[in-house]
């Protein structure tokens, strides 16, 4: 090999170390001076799952993997012409109920005129009653000066006590007319509450038809499709999983002695090992109150005491919105916790993003 070109390979390995020196000064976490803590965790994001309130036959899935949805947005649709059907009954046990009702409206009213009429009766038959009185008296005063037949006198004393009967009777025939529209009137009672029932009924029908427009309940990604249209799921059965790509944030463990000086709202920075050329920015939004064992899923070094406190530091939803399509959970990396507020965070900490 010529001296030559032995120098210029030995100077261009010179450059590579430098550069190497360089990236590694610029990438490297933080000295560990007490005014930063770190922990190895995964992104994780609220689950909701969108299932059948009853049991039944999932009809159609509108989604696939992946897309995305907004709240509201109809995602599948339950199988309910039965319940279409018991709708269809129920409507016409309502039109029933209130033809019936009509029906003893119309006989509250003819109950209605009975005791008028039967009222006015009896003002006939007591004017009769006192015209019959008056007669049979003067009649007894005529046959005291033998001014009438016996027969006469009795005559008019069987009027007055018919006219007595008579007026009875009335009393009697409005008793019963009122009887009767109080008759009327409970089936009107009966038929309104026939009416609520029925309607009841309808209501209820409607809001399980509804019920089988699954909707979601929030915006988000849809994760994965638990079952097929054709499946039949038992109530509560889950149809479609989404993540809320709003609410992401990463899980990690700090010891104890860590743990006990981060507060909530904390500033930390996340950095993926997918991406560790982007920093993230986010806040420590939850820390354990109760200790445990170093879950198996995290990596730690041998010196990290066994019992550790979850931490998790949520990002920034406003600047998720920015990057829907990146958000992905499940990825490893490394949370940074600034527990100084004064400190400044160091280069290789510093936000950088796509």
């Amino acid at each position: 090999m010529k001296p030559e070109f032995r120098n210029r390979l030995a100077a261009a390995g010179l450059v590579l170390v430098v550069v190497a020196v360089a990236a590694w000064q610029w990438l490297r976490p933080p000295a560990d001076d007490g005014s930063f803590v770190q922990g190895n965790g995964r992104i994780e994001a609220t689950e909701v799952d969108v299932a059948a309130k009853t049991a039944g036959r999932v009809a159609d899935i509108l989604v696939n993997e992946g897309d995305f949805v907004q709240q509201g947005q109809v995602v599948a649709r339950m199988d309910t012409k039965t319940l279409e059907s018991q709708l269809a009954q129920a409507k016409a046990e309502v039109a029933n109920a209130r033809s019936a009702r009509e029906t003893a409206l119309a006989q509250v009213a003819q109950r209605r005129a009975d005791v008028v009429m039967a009222e006015s009766v009896l003002v006939q038959r007591r004017t009769e009653l006192d015209v019959a009185r008056r007669t049979n008296a003067r009649s007894q005063s005529l046959l005291k000066d033998h001014a009438i037949s016996d027969q006469q006198a009795d005559s008019d004393g069987a009027r007055a006590r018919n006219a007595e009967a008579n007026v009875t009777v009335a009393q009697a025939q409005i008793s019963a007319a009122k009887a009767a529209l109080a008759a009327t009137e409970a089936q009107v009672a009966q038929a309104d509450a026939g009416i609520a029932a029925a309607e009841a009924v309808v209501a209820r029908l409607q809001a399980e038809l509804e019920d089988g427009t699954l909707r979601a309940p929030r915006g988000g990604r849809v994760q994965f499709r638990v079952v097929q249209p054709g499946e039949v799921v038992g109530g509560g059965g889950k149809v479609v999983s989404l993540i809320d790509i709003g609410d992401v944030y990463m899980t990690f463990f700090l010891p104890e002695i860590a743990a006990g000086r981060v507060a909530l709202g904390s500033e930390a920075r996340i950095v993926l090992d997918a991406a560790q050329h982007y920093v993230i920015p986010a806040r420590v939004s939850y820390v354990a109150s109760v200790a445990q064992f170093t879950p198996k899923t995290v990596e730690t070094r041998s010196e990290r005491q066994k019992m550790v406190f979850r931490v998790k530091a949520r990002i920034d939803p406003e600047l998720l919105a920015k990057y829907p399509e990146q958000v992905k959970t499940g990825l490893p990396g490394m949370a940074h916790v600034r527990l100084a507020a004064d400190k400044d965070w160091p280069a290789a900490l510093q936000v950088r993003l796509p």
